[in-house]
């Protein structure tokens, strides 16, 4: 399965970097789950469970614009993102899955997949339909032999939103400190140059959440690794004691050196992203923030009025080797049920919401960068323009770090700031986990 790393986050809102404690409660719990009822709602009513509060109010527009086209009811039950996957695992052990439900990181969504609540669209998406859709997409979504989450080889998903993670900053603070917030900078040092202008001028410069750390870590690595090489090591092939994992580590020395992380640490625990957007989208405390672009959705749900900020991908390193890519993949989506009486009608519900003109309607309402390759350009907010011009660039890497190797690797960035483990040390630490693992 390639795409995204997951966090080592309880089951809280992370765009599409959602709960792998939830998902590790859920493994040994839906072993059981393979075979039996049904599940699905068994009426004429298609019931879709939603996890995202930042794409409710569009899904749920689209859901009725559905059932006045067909006549087939389609009810979105909004559990929100604290909710979901403790829900949805309620749901898997009682035997009554939903007829739809969203589809998040492969960590949380692959003991449903296993428990065969998930239905395989290989052979679906091998026509016209997968042809709509960015060929990243496809790739992100399937589920290769030998995948680390040991799922069945498929593509249990289909996803109308193409995510990637990169710096949102705060245009007025970039102004005020002479910068222009429509020019990303073309190297991290440059960056981080900036950062230091920006904490001239008094203001924070930039933060980031401990559980998004590894997926910064993993974006920068792609100036010195291929998706292959990165590959070698999330599968133990390859050490992490080497000298383009250390040169990628650095990046944290050189952020914290520079003094330029707010509060000079790493927020952690359930809500230290939200904590991190927060402060960004509804306080405007801090001038950068990396984060998912899902978080942009949540930010005109929860903080309509502030609009000035824009994107870009994470500045390639001075001394890079290999075109740098972004850590993206597939983010919003959704699977069937298979054992539901509706499945047929859901499929048909899931392949109209990931068409063009609906995709358009989720990038215009939420906003969003889509998937299918039809929607235009013009249809995606100024917001996130500077990540959506590199949505090409995105990692496919065959296997994710192991979730042991996870939290070793988040572990050891927040004690790089805090100055109690050395680069060295951090990655002897992540030698041993992944031997152990």
């Amino acid at each position: 399965m390639t795409g995204p790393t997951p966090t080592t986050q309880g089951p809280s809102r992370r765009g599409f970097l959602l709960g792998t404690v939830g998902a590790g409660l859920a493994t040994t719990s839906l072993a059981a789950c393979g075979s039996g009822d049904s599940g699905g709602s068994g009426g004429s009513e298609i019931v879709f469970m939603n996890q995202s509060r930042g794409q409710a109010a569009a899904l749920t527009a689209l859901a009725k614009q559905y059932t006045q086209q067909t006549g087939v009811k389609i009810k979105v039950d909004n559990v929100g993102p604290a909710d979901f996957l403790t829900k949805l695992q309620s749901s898997s052990q009682s035997r009554n899955m939903p007829d739809i439900y969203s589809a998040m990181d492969s960590f949380s969504m692959a003991p449903y997949y296993k428990a065969g609540w998930a239905m395989d669209l290989t052979d679906r998406l091998k026509g016209s339909w997968g042809d709509t859709f960015r060929p990243a997409t496809i790739k992100a979504s399937t589920f290769e032999a030998d995948n680390s989450q040991g799922v069945k080889p498929g593509i249990y998903s289909a996803h109308w939103e193409s995510p990637a993670l990169g710096f949102f900053v705060n245009a007025a603070m970039f102004k005020a400190a002479g910068l222009n917030p429509d020019q990303p900078p073309a190297t991290m040092s440059e960056f981080i140059d900036q950062l230091v202008k920006i904490k001239r001028s008094g203001k924070d410069p930039v933060w980031f959440a401990a559980s998004l750390s590894n997926q910064l870590i993993q974006s920068y690595a792609s100036n010195y690794f291929t998706d292959e090489e990165l590959n070698a090591t999330f599968t133990g092939k390859a050490s992490w004691k080497s000298e383009g994992w250390r040169k990628t580590f650095q990046l944290l020395v050189d952020l914290r050196d520079a003094g330029v992380i707010s509060t000079g640490s790493l927020p952690s625990g359930n809500s230290d992203n939200p904590t991190v957007e927060k402060s960004f989208f509804n306080n405007q405390g801090v001038a950068a923030i990396y984060d998912g672009t899902s978080a942009v959705g949540v930010a005109r749900a929860t903080a309509p009025d502030f609009t000035d900020f824009r994107s870009f991908s994470v500045p390639k390193a001075d001394d890079g080797t290999q075109t740098p890519r972004m850590v993206g993949g597939t983010a919003k989506g959704a699977a069937v049920n298979p054992r539901s009486k509706n499945a047929a009608k859901a499929l048909k519900f899931v392949q109209w919401l990931t068409e063009p003109d609906q995709q358009a309607a989720f990038a215009d309402k939420v906003p969003l960068i889509p998937s299918a390759l039809a929607v235009p350009t013009k249809s995606i907010p100024q917001q996130l323009t500077g990540i959506a011009a590199k949505i090409s660039d995105v990692q496919l890497v065959a296997n994710q770090m192991n979730l042991q190797v996870v939290t070793a690797l988040q572990k050891g960035a927040e004690a790089i700031v805090l100055k109690e483990r050395s680069v060295d040390q951090v990655l002897g630490e992540l030698d041993s986990v992944q031997r152990r693992s």
